[in-house]
């Protein structure tokens, strides 16, 4: 058994977080890597703001404040440049980061970075491709997130579920664009579809409060459409976004440029829902073109596509069994030991 200790110095949230409510895609990978670390034998130990020491299904989860232990087998700091120094104690210390690799373009990280020269881990290829290979670090090394466990689990449909479609990221990454390509591109060529929307300010903590009046603007047009199809909801809880991407039959994202992994997608297409994505960001890591659903060029191909997953259900079914085929592969056992492998 080893020790592993991974500090995270973010938003508020323990390894009980998923069950209560929605939770980012950060805090959700922490608490699905600690959780299988921990089922593999190891100690294991997250300190960051939760609010009172407790174990969670094996894992020692403690608030930051009340300090690190002095050794670990492997210390994993987490996105906080803060975090890097903290255990010198550790056999090796790795950076996890998880957004644009550009915010460690600032002093307070490169100096740490070039001091400590800590293993960098990215979530994919492309998010490898954004931290300039002149600059600080020790090993770079890519660990994609896993896929959880209660998503490469469902049962495939026997039937193609109704004409819905399905969003679940951020509203600030392209909704207000998907909405208005749904109005004019889409809905016109599938009237009887709907779009649903699982999308708000609460699965981001502090930083959703930050943006939340942008956000509102968003969902207060999406919430103008409901005589389009549009539905909206609030960001829920794993279990019933499963249930959500049950009823669906194709999930919509362009994707963004700051997207390093995208969970919404992987988790949809590990549920057996073809996706529909553009070509920004980590997104084309997450779909087969043409297999598992459509890598789009253009907007018109975008749309397209979205029309043809809608109102075909023989293409459906091909791509919904592909998905499920070809998108369960890489889980947190996987990932776990992807980390383990550092130690050594």
């Amino acid at each position: 058994m080893v020790r592993i200790v991974l500090a995270d110095d973010g938003i508020e949230f323990d390894g009980e977080s998923p069950e209560r409510g929605p939770l980012g895609g950060v805090e959700s990978s922490i608490v699905n890597l600690t959780r299988e670390l921990a089922s593999r034998g190891h100690e294991v130990l997250v300190r960051n703001k939760c609010r009172v020491a407790k174990i969670i299904e094996g894992v020692d989860w403690a608030p930051i404040e009340q300090g690190l232990p002095k050794k670990a087998d492997l210390y994993i700091a987490n996105r906080g440049d803060k975090l890097i120094p903290l255990m010198p104690g550790a056999r090796r210390t790795v950076f996890w980061i998880h957004n644009p690799a550009q915010y460690l373009m600032k002093w307070r990280y490169l100096s740490k970075l070039w001091r400590y020269k800590p293993a960098i881990v990215f979530i994919g290829d492309y998010h490898a491709t954004t931290y300039p290979a002149w600059a600080p670090s020790g090993e770079r090394i890519v660990i994609p997130y896993g896929i959880a466990d209660e998503f490469r689990s469902v049962e495939a449909l026997t039937e193609p579920p109704p004409p819905q479609a399905v969003f679940t990221s951020n509203p600030l990454r392209s909704l207000e664009w998907l909405l208005e390509l749904w109005r004019t591109e889409i809905r016109p060529h599938a009237p009887k579809a709907e779009l649903c929307l699982y999308s708000g300010a609460a699965t981001y903590g502090a930083v959703g409060d930050a943006k939340k009046q942008e956000m509102k603007r968003v969902l207060d047009k999406a919430q103008s459409m409901s005589g389009e199809g549009v539905i909206l909801n609030p960001p829920v809880p794993k279990a019933q976004l499963i249930l959500a991407f049950r009823k669906s039959r194709v999930m919509l994202y362009r994707g963004d440029a700051n997207e390093t992994f995208c969970l919404a997608v992987g988790e949809a297409q590990a549920v057996g829902v073809p996706s529909i994505v553009g070509k920004f960001g980590s997104v084309v890591e997450r779909v087969v073109d043409g297999v598992t659903g459509t890598i789009a060029e253009t907007d018109q191909e975008f749309a397209r596509a979205a029309v043809k997953l809608l109102t075909d259900e023989v293409l459906w079914r091909e791509q919904h069994r592909a998905a499920i085929d070809q998108q369960r592969k890489w889980g947190w056992p996987e990932a776990a030991m992807a980390f383990e492998n550092l130690i050594s």
